[in-house]
């Protein structure tokens, strides 16, 4: 076990220190990019489970329409696994967990990038992954309200090529940078025989805070409530293992371009997750938000019930934002329907606001974020569109 000892500002590369030799097949190196300072507390238990896309494919149906579970990734097993859990740990299922201290609560999250990895492995686009590392842990603790505070990462491979491992470091410090949080440190593993030449997998782990008074919890959501989308830039880090099975039915490669696009599907599939902590903690700050959903695997349909109180559901405007042509390509091409697209995919908005019909106005009528009017709140549980 090696332990170096690095700050935010200090180059990341040089907190990789080099492999030693070990004669043992199956013996793992790991390099602790430590932090500066140790806190013992009761851990809170914490679980948000989306579907990231790290099981094995499995056979789709011929030439029929392909579903995220053809390729590998069950997210009703995923719900049934939370559902379970709640029986040990009531309150779990939220995008994020919280801790009380003093008269705030920390506010903690954990998520991967799922197999996202594998178009970085093929396109060779290691730079940017990073930062979709970081989105999806702050994306899911901002939903709070919480300012993210300190971000670790965890970066495992059988063998380390520092340059690679720089590349995805870099990206992991310019999403801090986005997020205004602070590169705690991380933890690299050399595993040998565990993954595959050239790749590896990558977790990370935010924490921020919010004062009690200030937690944005849904709870006081009533029908008639306006929802605000904030627009993704593409697929972000959901549903790879359905693009990826619509990628090899389509014959095309990643270097060919997206039709209507403009740019190559390795381009586009690789666009990296927005990072919306400045804008939804500016949008916080001005009132009147009441609920924020990420919108992550499970799409509109599992996520935006989530910030709900019982009794009530959402009517969606179907037309009422741009559907990216990265998603008129998976759907056309897989022949995907429209309730998997909806269940799998962010279609074009990354983040809801559940917010009061005067706040909607204000923020469309402002301009100073591409937003848009997605839908209301309605009596009556669901998500439904029109």
């Amino acid at each position: 076990m090696t332990t170096t000892t690095i700050t935010p500002t200090t180059e990341l590369s040089r907190a990789v220190a080099p492999s030693s030799s070990s004669s043992r097949p199956f013996a793992a190196h790991f390099l602790r990019r430590n932090c500066p300072f140790n806190r013992s507390s009761n851990r809170f238990p914490l679980l948000s489970m989306s579907a990231s896309g790290k099981n094995p494919p499995s056979g789709d149906h011929g030439a029929g329409g392909l579903t995220y579970k053809d390729a590998g990734v069950d997210i009703d097993a995923g719900a049934e696994l939370v559902r379970r859990i709640q029986k040990m740990a009531p309150g779990l299922g939220g995008f994020g967990g919280l801790y009380p201290l003093g008269d705030s609560y920390l506010v903690a999250g954990t998520d991967g990038v799922g197999t996202k990895l594998k178009l970085a492995f093929e396109t060779g686009i290691h730079d940017t992954i990073g930062i979709d590392l970081v989105a999806m842990s702050v994306n899911d603790i901002v939903t709070s309200g919480a300012k993210p505070l300190f971000f670790l990462d965890y970066f495992a491979t059988s063998r380390l090529d520092v340059d690679l491992a720089e590349k995805v470091i870099k990206g992991i410090v310019d999403g801090c940078k986005q997020s205004d949080c602070a590169l705690l440190g991380g933890e690299t593993a050399e595993m040998p025989d565990f993954y595959a030449e050239g790749e590896y997998d990558l977790s990370g782990f935010a924490v921020g805070i919010v004062k009690k008074d200030s937690v944005i919890n849904g709870e006081n959501i009533v029908a008639g409530d306006i929802l605000i989308g904030l627009p993704s830039t593409g697929v972000h880090s959901n549903g790879f293992s359905l693009v990826r099975r619509v990628l090899a039915r389509s014959g095309l490669s990643l270097k060919d371009q997206l039709p209507g696009g403009g740019v190559t599907l390795g381009e586009a599939l690789m666009a990296p997750t927005v990072i919306y902590v400045k804008q939804v903690l500016d949008l916080i700050s001005k009132g009147g938000v009441k609920g924020i959903a990420h919108i992550t695997g499970g799409g509109f349909t599992d996520n935006i019930p989530r910030v709900l109180p019982k009794g009530l559901g959402v009517s969606i405007y179907k037309n009422s934002w741009e559907v990216l042509p990265v998603f008129k390509w998976i759907q056309e091409t897989g022949s995907v329907d429209d309730a998997e697209m909806r269940r799998t995919f962010n279609m074009g908005i990354g983040m809801v606001l559940v917010v009061t019909k005067e706040a909607a106005q204000k923020i469309l009528e402002d301009g100073q974020y591409k937003a848009y009017r997605i839908g209301e709140v309605v009596s009556g549980e669901g998500v439904s569109y029109h």
